[in-house]
């Protein structure tokens, strides 16, 4: 199986929203509580084992040694997210013998109301049209289209062998 053993009750839920059809650039979003991801790892896993079934491999776009880092660094208003670059998102792609899902991996100092957005929007779910003219969906939607341009550019490498994944 996964190397999980028994049931582990939690003091917090998996943070972890998923788009109901898997297969495109970014299929949902990840939202660890803290910056030490290994210590969350086997509840993501285990919270994927029933849509994508035993989790084989995982791969991720950044190094261990990069700190961590905010989900919009340059963002400070609704023109910023507009104009500005949200930089390299962190993706991670979990691959079950099921299936397989491209992951934005939310950093965990996000504020709630920018992390409830870009998991909303992350896992394709519908927006009400007062959202929609909110800063925070600006936002998310910046972020949205760098995961999926990142995501669409890291796969490419990938798969021509231009760099090797980086496995969790």
């Amino acid at each position: 199986m996964n190397g999980l053993t028994g049931t582990r009750r939690l003091a917090r839920p998996v943070r972890l929203a998923l788009a109901q059809q898997l297969g495109h650039a970014i299929d949902g979003a990840w939202w660890p509580y803290t910056s030490s991801l290994a210590d969350e790892l086997p509840q993501l896993i285990s919270a994927l084992h029933k849509p994508l079934g035993e989790i084989v491999d995982i791969c991720i776009n950044w190094s261990a040694m990069q700190g961590p880092r905010e989900l919009y660094e340059s963002v400070s208003g609704p023109k910023a997210a507009r104009v500005g670059h949200p930089g390299r998102q962190r993706l991670m792609v979990v691959e079950g013998r099921l299936g397989c899902a491209n992951l934005l991996v939310v950093p965990h100092m996000t504020s709630q109301p920018l992390g409830i957005m870009v998991m909303r929007r992350a896992a394709a779910r519908s927006f009400s049209s007062a959202e929609r003219g909110t800063d925070l969906f600006e936002i998310a939607e910046c972020v949205m289209r760098a995961a999926q341009l990142e995501s669409a550019s890291w796969t490419t490498r990938m798969r021509a062998g231009a760099l090797p994944p980086q496995d969790a």
